[in-house]
Formats: structure tokens, C-alpha cells, sequence
């Protein structure tokens, strides 16, 4: 399998990783001839909900047999696909491709590829999707990403798309060679001024090439409707996944929220802050919680769950069964 490009490879150790070629016309494929793993998007053309679970590239040897061994698990649940996500500045690059390729090979399973375009020049990334499309990935979450953590002040270079929208634009280089996703943000992108400009953002991104939306974690559905309305007020027609997000730790919740400038709703905090130190009971009414916001969504008219598992196939496979009528 060719290896991914890693953040720090230089242009001439990316060329030796794959060398260089124009890119594919419009429509032109640079796969070999035979039968090609189905894109998202085909999916979501037969499927009135769809059911997902997203992974992150491990550090370690032990990390990568839990990884498989929770994959192997959640597969009996028959998701639609995996994802896997992609390291700051694309610190873990070579692992998400290696993590997806495998996915693929055991499961039959599409794996959406998180992408972002920090740290990496427009000829790199041309490389770097020409390795993708060759290992039959085809479906890509793509993202402008954020600076590696010991250089939070990064500043794109003259070559480095500086938008994710940039790359949305050199990813439809390939036609239709690729499914495109992008994030979501119910409460707004930290760094989009407003609300209104947080839509406009999305919809430019749908004009570039983008097809579906996997938002960030929430914990208010009324997050989740009210930015499915606003953005389909503009123009977005996208089908709009929402990301999930289980309870197992209270503490580690609040950190990880304040991290991401997520929300965690009063009806949470109400729930769980009187019982923060038992952590069995923590994680017995997060299952419980979780499983009737999940329903609540199916109910409302969600086009399917995203749940980001952390590499850990409970407590997603006791919520899942308890909503398999609902989902499936």
C-alpha cells in the first residue's frame, strides 16, 4: 500500500512517496479497472437513515488492536461506513490512510477519509489524493484543519490553501471521483463572527463541490434543527448528519466541550453533576441519555446518527441496539 504523505515531508521526499503527474480531467479516473468501493453519497441516495462510526489513528501497536477489535464489533451493527480522522496539521496522515485502507479490506465497508489542507501545498495534497484514489478510498471529509499544537500561530504558505473551501476546489480536480463531506457546527464555527455567517460558509462550500454535512457533537437538539433550518434558509440542500457524542466521564465531558466550544446543555448537567464521582452510575444514565436524544432525532427527521466512538465499541453498541427498530 503506498504510504500517506506526513505533514513535515518535504516537496521532494512527497515526490518520491508518489511522483508526480498532472491531475485527472474532469471525470477521468485514476483507479485501475475493477469494481470501486461505493461513495457516501450513493448511500445516501438509497438509504433513508444511515448509521456511521468514526475512528482516530492510534499511537501505538496495542492502540491499533483495540482499534480493529472495536471496528469488529460495531460491524455487527451493519453501519453504512467508518471515517477516520486526520491529526492536527496532518500529524497522524500516513495512519488515518493506512486505518481506512485496512477498514475497508476487512469490512467491505466505504471509510470516509478525514482530510485537512494546513501544512500542505496544493501540489502535495494533488499527491496525496492521487495515493487515496489508488488505494480505492472515496470518500473524503474535507476540512482547512487546525495548526499543529506547537505552532498554534501557523501561517499558511504562499502554496497552502488557507480555506477549507480551497480544498474542496482542488478535490473536485478529480470530477466525481470523490465523495465530499464537510463539518457542521450547530452552534457555529468558533471562528465565524455569527450565525448568518456560519450558513453562508456552508453554502459556499455546497456551491464549491461539498455533498454532505457530519456536524460537531451537541447535546440540545433544538442546536441540531434549528442549524439544519438555518442553513437550509440559504440555500443548503446537503443531507446534514449529526455527530454523537457518549457520556462515560463527566469531568473529561466538560473538559472536552470547553475544548471544542461545545455546548453541554443544562438537561446534562442537571442529570449527571449530583452523581460526577460514580462513575458507573455516570456512565449508566449517559447510555440513558444519549439513547433518548438519538431517538428524539430519528423522530424529528435526522438523516441517519454519526457516532464518534473513540475507539471504543461500547457504550455505542448497547445505544445502538436499543434504537435497531428506530435506526434500521
Amino acid at each position: 500500500m503506498p504510504p500517506g504523505l506526513t505533514p513535515a515531508a518535504s516537496e521532494s521526499q512527497a515526490k518520491r512517496l508518489c511522483p508526480a503527474s498532472p491531475p485527472p480531467a474532469a471525470g477521468d479516473s485514476v483507479l485501475p479497472k475493477m469494481k470501486r468501493m461505493r461513495k457516501i453519497t450513493e448511500i445516501f441516495a438509497q438509504r433513508r437513515r444511515t448509521l456511521s462510526f468514526e475512528l482516530f489513528p492510534p499511537k501505538t501497536e496495542r492502540g491499533r488492536q483495540a482499534l480493529f477489535a472495536a471496528a469488529e464489533a460495531l460491524a455487527e451493527l451493519r453501519p453504512d461506513f467508518f471515517s477516520v480522522t486526520y491529526g492536527a496539521g496532518g500529524s497522524t496522515a500516513s495512519g488515518t490512510l493506512d486505518i481506512a485502507v485496512e477498514l475497508q479490506r476487512r469490512f467491505g465497508l466505504p471509510v470516509l477519509h478525514h482530510y485537512t489542507c494546513i501544512r500542505h501545498t496544493r501540489a502535495a495534497i494533488r499527491r496525496a489524493l492521487q495515493v487515496m484514489a489508488s488505494s480505492d478510498i472515496r470518500n473524503i471529509l474535507a476540512m482547512r484543519g487546525d495548526p499543529p499544537r506547537d505552532q498554534p500561530e501557523y501561517t499558511p504558505g504562499p502554496d497552502e490553501p488557507r480555506l477549507g473551501r480551497e480544498l474542496i476546489q482542488i478535490i473536485r480536480e478529480f470530477g466525481d471521483l470523490f465523495a465530499v463531506g464537510v463539518p457542521g457546527f450547530p452552534e457555529k464555527h468558533v471562528n465565524a463572527p455569527t450565525k448568518e455567517l456560519d450558513s453562508l460558509y456552508l453554502k459556499i462550500k455546497q456551491d464549491d463541490g461539498a455533498e454532505f454535512v457530519i456536524t460537531q457533537f451537541f447535546f440540545d437538539n433544538e442546536d441540531y434543527f434549528g442549524y439544519v433550518r438555518r442553513v437550509r434558509d440559504v440555500g443548503v440542500t446537503m443531507p446534514i448528519l449529526p455527530g454523537i457524542l457518549p457520556i462515560t466521564d463527566y469531568d473529561k465531558l466538560v473538559s472536552f466541550c470547553r475544548t471544542c466550544g461545545a455546548t453541554l446543555s443544562r438537561s446534562i448537567r442537571r442529570a449527571l453533576e449530583p452523581i460526577r464521582r460514580d462513575g458507573q452510575e455516570v456512565y449508566a444514565r449517559g447510555i440513558e441519555l444519549l439513547t433518548r436524544q438519538c431517538r428524539d432525532l430519528l423522530d424529528r427527521g435526522a438523516p441517519g446518527l454519526h457516532f464518534f466512538c473513540l475507539n471504543r465499541a461500547e457504550p455505542v453498541l448497547t445505544i445502538v441496539n436499543g434504537l435497531r427498530l428506530t435506526v434500521r
